[in-house]
């Protein structure tokens, strides 16, 4: 009798935790564990043009990824391939570089397929611990760096050479992989990106990034503020592993001009748009001591890099899209094209 209700009561318990695993799964919009029985594949093509729209599985994340590629103007001969990523809101809303620059139809007439994940919303792109009940499983490091790729480099029959660039918290992420994986990326763009996270102010800007503004939780990305996973993916911390990537480093004073000023109050007229003013100056302030300190680092391991330090600028698109520019002639010779 006793063996009976026991027998039901950790039957009962097997349930309750049987289900509480499927609704998590559920919440989380998948396990965050690799099924052996699948495999990264692109899993459609939709031709519009020159634009491609993949959707491309991820065992890691066990979830389709959205993938935009801008073909080069040679469709019929091997191209390299150049990753940009968004900022915060990783390309889900307008703030990508497609809707707030230039920079797409400036490619137009280059040799290259312009590569442009969405989703990943708050993630910083890298491969998170835990799945967060707000934003999920985030596995993008093995995304990035193991899965993707390949596939690209058979799908758009590419010739295998990869430069990245990424604006504001993928100013800190694309550094990162190019750390977790060196040689992967020929060439890489850091734009306004905070590049310390281990201290105390770089964990609290990727704390504002992620929690205040997604709404995640960073213990589920690295851990506490204690755990050794924030050094470990702290670019500043890991800078040797830069060495042979082709560097453009840049960042604003975040001191406004007027231009600033027009365009705060274009986008939010009145008080709005003076709050937004000030927080976009002190946001680039903020990664214009990082990005100083991550050029000491460099400069004391005998590493180079083309820094840009702009002695102007808030925190906005119209900044990267005259740097991306201006580091084109970078980026284009990691990835073996004429400047």
């Amino acid at each position: 009798m006793k063996r009976s209700a026991l027998h039901r009561g950790n039957l009962r318990r097997t349930i309750v935790v049987a289900l509480a695993a499927m609704v998590g799964v559920a919440a989380f919009g998948g396990t965050g564990v690799a099924d052996p029985a699948k495999s990264p594949a692109v899993t459609s093509v939709v031709k519009d043009g020159r634009t491609w729209h993949l959707k491309v599985y991820s065992a890691s994340m066990d979830s389709e990824i959205a993938v935009d590629v801008q073909r080069p103007v040679d469709e019929s001969t091997p191209a390299p391939n150049l990753y940009l990523l968004s900022g915060l809101d990783a390309g889900e809303s307008s703030a990508s570089w497609k809707d707030q620059t230039n920079v797409l139809p400036w490619l137009t007439d280059k040799q290259v397929n312009v590569i442009q994940p969405i989703g990943g919303k708050g993630s910083y792109y890298t491969d998170w611990i835990k799945p967060d009940p707000k934003l999920g499983v985030n596995k993008w490091r093995t995304f990035f760096t193991e899965e993707l790729p390949p596939l690209l480099d058979k799908t758009l029959q590419s010739t295998g050479r990869n430069a990245l660039a990424g604006v504001s918290t993928s100013g800190t992420s694309v550094l990162q992989l190019a750390e977790a994986k060196p040689g992967l990326w020929k060439s890489v763009g850091a734009f306004s990106g905070c590049a310390q996270i281990a201290d105390p102010v770089g964990r609290q800007y990727v704390k504002l990034a992620a929690e205040t503004w997604a709404g995640g939780n960073v213990d589920n990305m690295y851990g506490p503020s204690d755990s050794p996973l924030w050094a470990d993916n702290d670019p500043v911390i890991n800078a040797e592993k830069l060495r042979g990537t082709e560097l453009y480093i840049s960042s604003g004073s975040g001191i406004p001009v007027s231009a600033d000023l027009q365009w705060y109050q274009e986008n939010a007229p009145g008080p709005v748009g003076m709050v937004n003013l000030a927080v976009g100056s002190v946001i680039e302030a903020a990664v214009n001591a990082c990005t100083s300190n991550l050029k000491g680092k460099l400069e004391s391991l005998g590493i180079p890099a083309t820094y840009d330090f702009n002695s102007i600028g808030t925190h906005r698109w119209s900044y990267w899209d005259d740097t991306f520019r201006e580091s084109w002639p970078m980026l284009a010779r990691g990835m073996g094209l004429p400047a």
